[in-house]
């Protein structure tokens, strides 16, 4: 298996993040390497993600910074440039698909049915993002889909809560689970990195990890 899929496992919480200014990047880094959560999905779905994976990326080796809501060629190229170690989308786009596997560059695409793990298997990927989670059924959704795809590893994203996590890491379906609520947008804008922090060491806690 890939090291970055590897010590993403082991991490077991992936903080999804929306940062509106890139010079939030380092704090926000360094609250999470402190919490125990040195790992971050920086999602593009604004205009500082790209530079804010590149200060992450350059200044703190140790963290593991991926980009997500990656929605096109162009952005696989410019999350690359910055320095990201992998690539996640919210759907299954399979010329976004396509283009990273054809360029050796680890993507976890997002699905949310069997179609969906279907064309995922059809090109060799057992790890996807499991998207919206909650929404979509959630926990026992994903045990309905390990029936027939007993290979396939998922990373439930969205409605994940301290309330849930471990419900769903103690399914051995769950290969890791994508999060927000400690990296909320509103604590990032007002530079809670302190609360940024202690939610992270909460987490990793409640993990007993």
């Amino acid at each position: 298996m890939d090291p970055v899929l590897v010590s993403l496992h082991e991490i077991g919480l992936v903080p999804v993040v929306k940062i509106n200014d890139s010079m939030d990047a380092l704090p926000l880094a360094k609250a999470l390497i402190a919490g125990g959560l040195p790992c971050a999905e920086i999602t593009f779905r604004t205009a500082a993600g790209a530079e804010s994976i590149r200060l992450m990326t350059q200044s703190c080796p140790e963290m593991l910074v991926g980009a997500g809501t990656v929605l096109t060629t162009t952005q696989v190229d410019e999350a690359v440039a910055a320095g990201a170690k992998f690539i996640v989308s919210p759907g299954f786009n399979p010329v976004v698909v396509d283009y990273c596997l054809s360029h050796d560059i680890l993507m976890v695409p997002g699905i949310s049915d069997a179609s969906g793990v279907e064309q995922c298997l059809m090109r060799g990927i057992e790890v996807v993002k499991f998207f919206p989670a909650e929404q979509a059924g959630g926990l026992p959704y994903i045990k309905a889909l390990s029936g027939p795809y007993s290979n396939v590893r998922f990373m439930p994203t969205g409605g994940i809560s301290p309330d849930n996590l471990m419900s769903y890491l103690s399914c051995s379906s769950v290969f890791c689970c994508g999060g927000t609520w400690m990296v909320k947008e509103e604590l990032i804008d007002n530079s809670r990195f302190d609360e940024v922090e202690r939610l992270c060491c909460e987490a990793v806690k409640l993990m007993g990890r």
